[in-house]
């Protein structure tokens, strides 16, 4: 195949454009700049994408004996992710921009490109694995190691994209023999600490960076019955499930901690409540889509997992599409769950498909 390798600058997509060499494809390396500041540089494991990864991705790949550039997707990062990113908190919702930039730049604006330059494949440095079943239907499952598993963040692809994806670090069990691969193949980057955080907000302040591009309004902090326990200087500074950073000037009656259960934007309020709370009975989302074949009759509840973070346990559920929605009601309540989520549905290791939650039901009535 000719195989683009989306190289970041880090070990694992370092190593994956290596084995794809290996394999025998005609590889070219590419790193993505997705930012326009020309002074962005990497601290520790904070930040990505910067001018270090971009060097670090050159070294790779004149080691690996590959073509390489540097394709400027900065306005479309942007566009796609980054103002989507503001527009969703601002509307009170939880975005998670990984997923955002799998979906819109690495296998659909890097892919769109890639196809059209006559690539077969993208590769990149994900830890999951594609299958192919037994009509030819490719399909998308957990990595050998689950510590490691990265199919969460890739739930979003279609099976078009599916079709041109190539993930070479999907059977490794540890991300440790991938750092001794790194180091046989004399690659600098094989101890590089991986990234952490939101890419475009390297220092960690999601308030402090949200506060400038939102602005800052005052607003009531109010209880599950209405009553005002506190106040806050804009309400997209808040998530569900926040216990810290509240500030509130009344205490619960029961003496217990509370918690953030809700962000109301229009109304420009936070609602607090106990964490039994938190608990959510039901999720579902209008945007949602299936990694490769759909169910057969997904308007007839069926069986699975759902998982609504990247490092959270799977939980046993029911799923079914009604209503334009994707309903899922799992076994046990799950916790924290905010608007703006992703739910990736499982069904053993595979991905089924995914939605960005609209609504949830909670498990704890207010009257409780």
């Amino acid at each position: 195949m000719r195989v683009l390798a989306a190289m970041s600058g880090g070990v694992d997509s370092a190593v994956a454009a290596a084995r794809a060499v290996d394999a025998g494809h005609d590889v070219v390396g590419v790193h993505l700049a997705l930012s326009r500041m020309p002074g962005t540089l990497r601290t520790g494991s904070r930040g990505c994408c910067t001018i270090e990864d971009s060097m670090d991705a050159q070294r790779a790949a004149n080691v690996l004996g590959i073509p390489y550039y540097v394709w400027d997707f900065s306005e479309r990062f942007k566009a796609d992710v980054v103002d989507d990113f503001i527009a969703e908190y601002a509307a009170g919702r939880t975005p998670n921009p990984c997923m955002r930039c799998n979906e819109r730049i690495k296998f659909a604006a890097l892919l769109e490109k890639a196809l059209a330059l006559g690539f077969d494949a993208v590769c990149t440095g994900h830890y999951a694995t594609i299958v192919t079943d037994a009509a030819g239907n490719r399909e998308l499952h957990r990595a050998s190691a689950w510590a490691k598993d990265q199919s969460y963040v890739l739930g979003v692809l279609t099976a078009e994209q599916l079709a041109h994806a190539y993930f070479p670090l999907g059977d490794t069990p540890s991300k440790q023999l991938v750092r001794e691969e790194a180091a046989r193949r004399r690659l600098s980057v094989a101890q590089k600490p991986d990234s952490h955080d939101i890419c475009f907000i390297p220092d960690g302040d999601t308030r402090g960076w949200l506060a400038e591009k939102v602005g800052t309004a005052h607003g009531d902090i109010v209880d599950r019955a209405g009553e005002v326990v506190g106040s806050h200087e804009g309400a997209h500074a808040y998530t569900v499930g926040q216990r810290r950073g509240l500030r509130l000037g009344t205490p619960a009656p029961d003496g217990k901690p509370r918690f953030v259960l809700e962000v109301r934007p229009k109304e420009n309020t936070v609602v607090v409540g106990p964490k039994v709370a938190l608990a959510t009975a039901e999720i579902a989302g209008s945007r949602y889509t299936w990694a490769g074949q759909p169910p057969e009759d997904a308007a007839t509840p069926f069986a699975c997992e759902v998982q609504i973070r990247a490092h959270a346990d799977p939980v046993p559920a029911t799923a079914v599409v009604a209503g334009g929605q994707l309903v899922v009601t799992p076994e046990h309540p799950l916790d924290g769950v905010a608007p703006g989520q992703t739910a990736v549905v499982y069904v053993g290791t595979r991905v089924l498909g995914q939605c960005t939650i609209d609504r949830t039901v909670s498990a704890v009535p207010v009257d409780a």
